[in-house]
C-alpha cells in the first residue's frame, strides 16, 4: 500500500466491534471514576446500568432528541447494547475487580483511550451526514448534532447524574467545557465546512489528520498526567482579542472587600481621635 492511500484506508475502518468495545470500555472505567458511584451500584444496580448507557450512548440520545427522533433508538441496537452491559457488567461486578485492575496495566488504558478518540471522529462524521439528510444544507443544525453525537455523553452529564441522585448544576459542559467537549465542537465546525464544499480538503484527508490529532494529544496528556487542555493558548489569545481581558465576579468583590477593610481600619484612627478631642472638650467644661 502506497503512502497516500493510507487516510482512505484508514477512513473505510469498521467501529464494531473492536473499537466500539473500546468506547464502551473507557466510557464505563470513567463513570466507575466517579464519586460515589460505587456505592450506587451496590444500592441501585438498575440505576447504575442506566449511568452506563448514557455515558455509552449518550451521543445518540442526546442527537436523536435534537432530530424529533426517539430517544430510545439506540435500544433497538441490541448487540450493540448487549456488548455495553457485558463490560458495565465486569467493571462493577467482577470478582476481585480483575477486570478493571486488567486496564490499569498503562499500554492496555492507552490503547483503549485511543481507540475511543478514533470513535469519536466516526461519530461527528455520522451525526452531520444524518443532519443533512433530516435539514438539507442548514450549517448551524450539522454542527449542532455532530457536536452532540460525538460529545453527548459529556454535555448530558448533568442528567446523568440525576439518575445517580446527584445535582450539580455549576458541573455543567457550557459553563464549564472540557477539553472533549471543545475539541468535538470544532471538529463538528471542520466536518461540516468540508461537506458543504467551504473547506478544500478530501474527506478521508480531514477524517484521518483529525483523528491523529486526537489521538496524540489524548496519549500525551494521559502520559504526563496533564488536565490542560492544549487548546488553552490559542482559547485565550481569541478570549482577549474578542472579549477583553475582565476581571472575574470573585476578583472584584474580593477587591471591593479589601478596599472596605481597609478603609474602616484607617478610619479608626480618626474616630478615635475624635472621640478623645470630645473628652478633653467634656473635662475642659466640668
Amino acid at each position: 500500500m502506497e503512502l497516500w492511500q493510507v487516510p482512505l484506508s484508514f477512513s473505510r475502518l469498521r467501529m464494531f466491534p473492536f473499537f466500539d468495545l473500546a468506547h464502551y470500555v473507557a466510557s464505563v472505567l470513567a463513570l466507575k471514576e466517579q464519586r460515589g458511584v460505587v456505592e450506587v451500584s451496590v444500592r441501585s444496580p438498575l440505576a447504575c446500568w442506566f449511568s452506563a448507557m448514557l455515558y455509552c450512548f449518550g451521543g445518540s440520545v442526546l442527537s436523536s432528541l435534537m432530530l424529533g427522533e426517539p430517544p430510545v433508538a439506540f435500544l433497538a441496537k441490541t448487540i450493540n447494547i448487549l456488548l455495553a452491559s457485558s463490560v458495565w457488567y465486569l467493571v462493577f461486578y467482577c470478582p476481585e475487580d480483575i477486570f478493571c485492575r486488567c486496564f490499569s496495566f498503562l499500554p492496555l488504558r492507552l490503547l483503549v483511550a485511543g481507540m475511543k478518540e478514533v470513535t469519536r471522529t466516526w461519530k461527528i462524521t455520522d451525526g452531520i451526514a444524518h443532519a443533512d439528510i433530516v435539514y438539507k444544507d442548514a450549517c448551524l443544525i450539522m454542527v449542532a448534532v455532530g457536536w452532540a453525537r460525538g460529545a453527548g455523553g459529556g454535555l448530558i452529564s448533568n442528567f446523568e447524574q440525576l439518575v445517580r441522585g446527584v445535582w450539580k448544576p455549576e458541573t455543567n459542559e457550557l459553563l464549564q467545557m472540557s477539553y472533549p467537549v471543545k475539541v468535538t465542537l470544532i471538529g463538528a465546525v471542520l466536518f461540516t465546512l468540508q461537506r458543504r464544499r467551504y473547506l478544500p480538503v478530501a474527506k478521508h484527508n480531514l477524517v484521518f489528520l483529525y483523528t491523529i490529532f486526537l489521538v496524540v494529544f489524548k496519549v500525551k496528556m494521559m502520559l504526563t498526567r496533564c488536565a490542560t487542555s492544549p487548546l488553552a493558548p490559542i482559547e485565550a489569545a481569541v478570549c482577549q482579542m474578542f472579549f477583553g481581558s475582565r476581571k472575574t465576579p470573585s476578583k472584584v468583590k474580593g477587591e471591593s472587600a479589601t478596599s472596605s477593610n481597609g478603609s474602616s481600619v484607617c478610619d479608626q484612627p480618626s474616630e478615635q481621635h475624635h472621640d478623645g478631642a470630645k473628652k478633653k472638650q467634656a473635662k475642659k467644661t466640668e
